[in-house]
């Protein structure tokens, strides 16, 4: 998240993205898919330019929690689930694993697709972001130790499945002026909540 700037590029999914999306549903199960209109881009990941996908970390822990994690500069009580970016030409799977490692300092392969979201610059406006959403299984319970410093993440907590929803409620809560420097932390709070109110669908259906 940084104040700028931003644009309103189109970034519909490629050819090679949808082909390797429909192979990763085969494999890993089919995802629940969204196209979603945001009523407001300009804030960090949806509106930088050199962003066009991300992939949605959920860590399930032994006790079948999941893992939350907040950055030193978000709004206080701003926990969510972890995201990373997808490198250009980097596989998504490949992102999913890179990323799980950087941010939590654990090894886990991704077990199954749960969501597949396309975010559209209003109702009528072109795909400009994407996020895709894989449970990752963590029988081990090992500490969670961020290795990437640049993340800023200052800790995590661990909450059930069932609680996910009001994380997103949280979410949604959030003021435009929540943190000192950054606008737009109320767009960011609404278009982070449907990732986790598509995640609880998808692992309680």
């Amino acid at each position: 998240m940084h104040a700028g700037p931003f644009s309103r590029v189109p970034r519909p999914p490629t050819a090679a993205m949808r082909s390797e999306v429909a192979a990763l549903a085969s494999r890993l199960g089919r995802p629940i898919t969204r196209e979603i209109a945001l009523d407001d881009i300009a804030f960090d990941p949806v509106g930088n330019p050199s962003r066009f996908a991300e992939v949605c970390m959920v860590v399930r822990r032994p006790t079948g929690d999941v893992l939350l994690s907040i950055k030193t500069f978000y709004p206080r009580g701003a926990y969510r689930l972890p995201t990373g970016g997808i490198d250009q030409d980097e596989p998504i799977l490949d992102a999913v694993v890179r990323e799980t490692l950087e941010e939590t300092g654990l090894t886990l392969d991704a077990t199954r697709f749960l969501a597949a979201l396309t975010y559209r610059d209003g109702p009528a406006g072109p795909p400009v972001f994407h996020t895709f959403a894989f449970l990752l299984s963590d029988p081990s319970g090992a500490p969670v130790t961020p290795l990437d410093e640049h993340e800023q993440i200052e800790s995590y907590i661990e909450v059930p499945v069932s609680s996910l929803p009001q994380v997103a409620d949280r979410l949604e809560r959030i003021s435009a002026d929540g943190a000192p420097g950054i606008p737009n932390w109320d767009a960011w709070g609404r278009f982070r909540a449907h990732a986790h109110r598509v995640v609880h669908e998808a692992l309680t259906r």
